[in-house]
């Protein structure tokens, strides 16, 4: 993986990764330990799931804006370059003008 040079999206990068952890931890603690049949854990357990994926979200939408606005494209073939809204791009990471 490329390094990030702005500081922002490499920490949105991590919590994406710390938060898919997170959630795939608790996927597999319901096969390995069992579900817990207490209605409370069960609503706290389903709070934590929204929560995590709303935050995965969240950040996913932040990197996404920031990839669209700073990377070139992969491919040069006609197909891909006629896709590209130019207007729209700018090298030098600087946001929309």
């Amino acid at each position: 993986m490329v390094a990030d040079s702005d500081s922002r999206i490499a920490w949105h990068r991590a919590q994406v990764r710390r938060h898919r952890d997170t959630l795939r931890h608790i996927e597999t603690a319901k096969f390995t330990v069992g579900e817990n049949s207490e209605p409370r854990a069960i609503a706290q357990t389903q709070k934590t799931v929204a929560d995590l994926k709303d935050k995965i979200r969240q950040s996913e939408q932040i990197i996404a804006l920031h990839d669209r606005q700073t990377r070139r494209p992969l491919a040069t073939d006609l197909r891909s370059l006629s896709n590209i809204h130019w207007s729209d791009w700018n090298s030098y990471g600087t946001g929309p003008r």
